[in-house]
């Protein structure tokens, strides 16, 4: 006799490796991955399936192969699998047997992954043949790895391979996982800092999967386009089906529309969750080819602010019962807050251009969010005073289920992002501090204004970078902006770097140069900035291909206004 499905499925107790061995038990035959696997002969892509069934004996055949092989409970194992659906097969697997995931976005570049690695000091590594010469080549760094997996081929290293695994005899022990159990640790890109190791415990990826069905729907019956690899473990939880995107995952920004939209229709897909970057691109092709979507119930960009314009973009390409959300969160605490374009167009995105800053929703049911003064020194602890007044400017903590505890090995970050609140009736919480800045307003939305350590410090105060770009975004011919600071902190002079929409030639810059100083001049957050620089192209991060790489442009304009003198 079949088992009774819980009557919530998203009980915080459960491991993840559960979810899936539940869904395989009830509905074995339901396809849990459609991937990408080639081309057909017209240039189309070749499509594969994997059932629940299918997906669970696999994890079920590796975890046993990692457990005769001494990866055991607890360990931490360094994972570096390419995109498809290897990537779930084998974290699934670790999780069966409750040995944790090590995963560092490849992107970040080898210096600085190599920096990640060393502070885990990880047992097991699991990569392919490439990754492994790196280990070999950095001995020093992967000193405490005693456990070595080759996915594909093995050259002189030694260890296993992952095909050697498989078709041994036994199964692996699956223990009891509690909520607070570490699941996995993932770093951050470090894209305004060092990368720190999150640390996730399975109570957060059960939370953050009832928050998402709660703010956008998302349930069992959807079948997803999956367009950043690690939320595909999302679908897994609710037992839907995912589409993996024909993308390479690092670069969003330069994706087939053709093949996504092709990918869209063929299967029906009902909700995508992606960066602002993709989505601009899919717009843009939809408005050219209108192609209908009638399946498509709910769009979810996060990852960097979202224009307006692009939210407009889409809704006037996608089907008017189509939900439009714009999420906010972070690696250590997500989803915050979200947002529905009916009330963006509406309302927020006109304040936006008066340097109000970009409204990112509500605080989701479960998560709690107060704003407290800015300060770049560590806050250890909760104490009167510390938050600011209704309306004001603060750094965003957030507290809640689907907030990380703590980083991983890292006490300095630990010590700067982390707050602990000892109240004197109820049990002690801990609060995150984002390093973002905003307010909530009187309606209890959430208004971001940049990044704390982007803030430009003047000599008359604080620019805070979004509310200052709202105004200047606003004009026709800006794409996009970026204020940044030249100089020390405290007395830096502000420039705001301007990239503009094509066509717009040298004569007609000089004149889009006076009309955003006009603009500036008719806000009293933008009055004092004259200083504007033409840039053909902004550096953007790795992960999402949207946020806005500031530091970066500070040292260009530094060069560009040094050369003119």
């Amino acid at each position: 006799m079949m088992a009774a499905s819980p009557r919530h499925p998203f009980e915080a107790e459960a491991g993840l490796a559960d979810y899936l061995e539940r869904h395989a038990r009830t509905s074995p035959e339901k396809t849990a991955i459609i991937h990408p696997d080639g081309r057909e002969a017209d240039g189309g892509i070749r499509y594969r399936e994997l059932s629940y069934g299918e997906l669970q004996g696999r994890v079920e055949e590796l975890a046993a192969g990692f457990s005769r092989i001494g990866i055991t409970s607890g360990m931490r194992t360094i994972l570096m699998p390419k995109p498809g659906p290897d990537l779930y097969i084998l974290v699934f697997a670790l999780l069966r047997i409750g040995a944790v995931p090590v995963v560092v976005d490849p992107g970040m570049g080898i210096k600085r992954m190599l920096n990640c690695y060393r502070a885990v000091g990880a047992e097991a590594f699991v990569g392919p043949s490439v990754a492994h010469a790196v280990r070999v080549l950095g001995r020093r760094t992967f000193s405490t790895v005693r456990i070595k997996v080759t996915l594909g081929r093995r050259w002189f290293w030694g260890g296993h391979t992952r095909d050697g695994l498989l078709g041994g005899s036994g199964s692996a022990p699956a223990g009891p996982v509690t909520g607070d159990d570490l699941m996995m640790i993932a770093f951050t890109t470090g894209s305004t800092g060092a990368a720190k190791g999150v640390e996730s415990v399975h109570r957060m990826a059960t939370a953050t999967a009832r928050q998402m069905h709660a703010a956008h729907g998302r349930d069992r019956e959807d079948v997803s386009l999956v367009t950043v690899p690690i939320w595909g473990l999302f679908d897994l939880i609710y037992g839907s089906t995912m589409v993996l995107a024909p993308i390479a995952p690092a670069k969003v920004a330069q994706a087939d529309p053709e093949l996504l939209t092709a990918a869209l229709t063929r299967f029906g897909v009902s909700t995508v969750f992606g960066s602002p970057a993709l989505f601009r691109v899919l717009a843009a092709h939809l408005e050219r080819e209108r192609t209908p979507l009638p399946a498509l119930r709910s769009v979810v960009s996060a990852g960097a602010p979202v224009p307006p314009d692009l939210v407009a973009s889409l809704r006037r390409v996608l089907d008017e019962r189509t939900g439009i959300h714009v999420a906010y969160g972070a690696t250590e605490a997500m989803p915050i807050s979200s947002i529905e374009s009916a009330e963006i167009l509406g309302e927020t995105a006109a304040r936006g251009a008066l340097g109000d800053g970009t409204c990112v929703g509500r605080p989701v049911d479960g998560t709690d969010v107060r704003i407290v003064r800015v300060s770049d020194d560590p806050l250890p602890d909760w104490e009167a005073g510390l938050a600011v007044a209704p309306g004001e400017i603060g750094e965003i903590v957030v507290s809640g289920d689907v907030v990380s505890p703590r980083y991983h090995a890292t006490a300095d970050a630990n010590a700067q992002y982390k707050i602990r609140e000892r109240p004197a009736a109820g049990p002690e919480r801990s609060w995150h501090r984002t390093g973002d800045l905003g307010y909530l307003d009187d309606a209890g939305r959430l208004w971001f204004c940049g990044r704390r350590a982007q803030r430009v410090r003047t000599a008359e105060g604080d620019l805070h970078t979004v509310r200052c770009e709202g105004v200047f975004n606003a004009h026709p011919l800006v794409r996009r902006s970026a204020l940044v600071g030249i100089g020390a902190p405290g007395a830096q002079r502000p420039v705001v770097c301007v990239e503009t929409e094509p066509g717009v030639g040298e004569e007609q810059w000089q004149e889009l140069l006076t009309e955003l100083r006009r603009l500036g001049a008719g806000r009293p957050l933008t009055a004092g900035l004259q200083e504007f620089l033409r840039h053909p192209g902004f550096p953007v991060d790795i992960r999402h291909n949207a946020k806005i790489g500031r530091e970066e442009l500070a040292g260009w304009a530094e060069q560009q206004t040094s050369a003119r003198t």
